[in-house]
Formats: structure tokens, sequence, C-alpha cells
């Protein structure tokens, strides 16, 4: 489920297509602008996002916009948060230790004389 969120986030132009959508719906056709590759291949990413459940299209008459899909980018902001605030936790240890070996900043700054 996961893998095939982050693979699709793996390409550049798909991670350009999220940042963009993050600001609301697009075309193909205006999401297409800002790349010197053709509407196909642009076409061919959005397919893979959708695959990977990131974002979603409806029908408004004849356009046919592209959503992003908050709730899927929450489960993996979630995963990512697990990992991150264990890290913090090991990083914090770590100061914590290297604090209790410093030397007395009254030392520090008679040796800096």
């Amino acid at each position: 489920m996961l893998d095939g969120a982050f693979l699709a986030l793996a390409d550049p132009v798909r991670r350009s297509i999220i940042a963009r959508l993050s600001r609301g719906p697009a075309t193909v056709n205006e999401l297409a602008e800002p790349f010197a590759i053709t509407k196909q291949a642009v076409s061919k990413h959005i397919q893979v996002l959708e695959q990977a459940q990131l974002v979603t299209r409806s029908r408004d008459a004849q356009r046919r916009p592209v959503h992003l899909n908050p709730a899927r980018l929450e489960v993996l902001t979630a995963w990512i948060d697990q990992y991150r605030l264990v890290r913090e936790g090991q990083f914090r240890g770590l100061d914590a230790v290297l604090k209790t070996r410093a030397a007395p900043s009254g030392t520090q700054a008679k040796d800096a004389s």
C-alpha cells in the first residue's frame, strides 16, 4: 500500500504535480504547462498517481480536473512521523549525553583567553 505511493513519489515530475495540486485542482493541460514533455507523458504520470491513490479525477462538463487526495497523503505523513519522532528522541538522548560530557563553560572561557 505505502510502497506504491512512495514509488509514485520517487519521480520528480510526479512530485511537482502533487505540489501543484496542493494549490487546487487542475486539468492535464494545466499540469503539463511547466514541463518540457508531452501531455501524454503527463497523463501517464497522473495515471501512476491515481493507481497510488494520491490523486483522483472528476468530470466537470468537458473538463476532467485532477484533485489531490489529502487522506492518502495523511497516511504517508503519519508513517513518516512515527519514525521522525523515534529519531528525534534518539537525538535528544544524544544531546543529553554530550552535555554531561562537556567541560564546564567557565573552563572553556579561560582557555580561550
